[in-house]
């Protein structure tokens, strides 16, 4: 354990909307960091958070925030359409970045991240905090040693019956899209991750924007977005795809805010020609011993995906690697990857033809 500041990461967080909590949180508990200051344009939800969690310094312009020489890092923690602009400035400001997913909302602005990155010198890790759960690591393991083959095949999905969030997540021009930009881009990455993140070589997509927000339902409660407005959604109800790798091997995934379902659902399955298993809702490994299919169950803390937890290791994660003690396992190339396939799977579904990659 470090003993002084001039040994800690100092951290800064720009934005204090909801899932800043999970980032300072993380961070406020990390023992090799100090948290130095947090930035929001509302100074006082940016005051709150600080005064909450123990930053020291208050910012309602990230710029200024990057010419403090007394940050080293920073949490991207704002709209998906602004990730771009503001990793890049951190980057050339020399300042580590922890960017939350999607890297960004076009293909374009995820190679100038990248570029930027390169150039820099500096590490920018992607919020795909799935790779980072306990869970995942013990499966990867198994993935790692050959137990599950050569992976063919996998299935993600993601359904809320009742959940578009509103506010900027129904606003397209500052998403960039809805359940497949918000919640499809975790359950596609984490498939693609333990698929050995193979090159993409074909994506057919459909979006439908069918039911709205649905805000009026009584009776059944969900969460929103701290600027809702009803008025407000331009974005898709559900989307599905399948994507087709190079190596042969294809994933199919479906994701919905809202949908005339029964319940919300989550899983995650991955199939190989030794062995299949599941991520969600539980980690369970398949298999064959002695001529009979086994179904083994990990005995582990965590046999589904645990927010706080893994928040706590992808920022733990985040620090050893800029304090260079490890490598990130969400590299800026990864999310310019996942942002390539989210894209063509909006141009799929909006022209109506498959999309394939030379």
């Amino acid at each position: 354990m470090t003993t002084s500041n001039q040994a800690k990461l100092r951290i800064g967080v720009v934005g204090a909307g909801s899932i800043s909590g999970a980032h300072l949180g993380a961070y406020q508990t990390n023992p090799d960091v100090v948290l130095v200051a947090i930035c929001d344009k509302n100074e006082e939800r940016a005051r709150a958070a600080a005064d909450k969690y123990g930053a020291e310094k208050v910012y309602t312009d990230y710029k200024e925030l990057l010419t403090d020489p007394g940050i080293d890092a920073i949490s991207v923690c704002t709209w998906n359409n602004t990730h771009a602009e503001i990793s890049i400035a951190a980057l050339e400001a020399g300042k580590h970045v922890l960017c939350e997913k999607p890297l960004t909302k076009t293909v374009a602005d995820a190679e100038r991240v990248a570029a930027a990155v390169e150039a820099s010198g500096k590490l920018l890790q992607v919020g795909f905090v799935r790779r980072y759960a306990s869970s995942v690591e013990v499966l990867k393991r198994f993935i790692d040693a050959g137990d599950l083959g050569e992976i063919y095949y996998a299935k993600a999905t993601c359904l809320r019956r009742l959940g578009n969030p509103g506010g900027w997540f129904s606003d397209k021009e500052r998403s960039g899209g809805g359940p497949l930009i918000d919640l499809g881009v975790h359950i596609i990455d984490i498939c693609w991750y333990l698929m050995g993140r193979p090159k993409v070589k074909s994506v057919t997509g459909n979006t439908y924007k069918k039911l709205g927000n649905r805000s009026h339902i009584k009776n059944l409660g969900f969460y929103k977005a701290a600027d809702y407005d009803a008025e407000r959604n331009d974005v898709e109800d559900l989307a599905n795809a399948i994507i087709r790798f190079e190596n042969g091997a294809s994933l199919m995934v479906d994701v919905s805010f809202t949908l005339h379902a029964q319940k919300d659902e989550i899983s995650v399955k991955i199939y190989g020609d030794k062995g299949g298993a599941e991520v969600e809702p539980a980690l369970v490994i398949m298999g064959e011993k002695h001529d009979t299919i086994v179904n083994m169950t990990p005995q582990v803390d965590h046999t589904t995906f645990d927010f706080v937890d893994a928040f706590g290791r992808e920022v733990g994660h985040f620090v050893n690697s800029c304090l260079g003690k490890t490598e990130t396992l969400s590299p800026v190339q990864d999310g310019v990857e996942v942002t390539r396939m989210l894209c063509a799977i909006y141009e799929s579904a909006a022209t109506g033809n498959e999309i394939i990659f030379e």
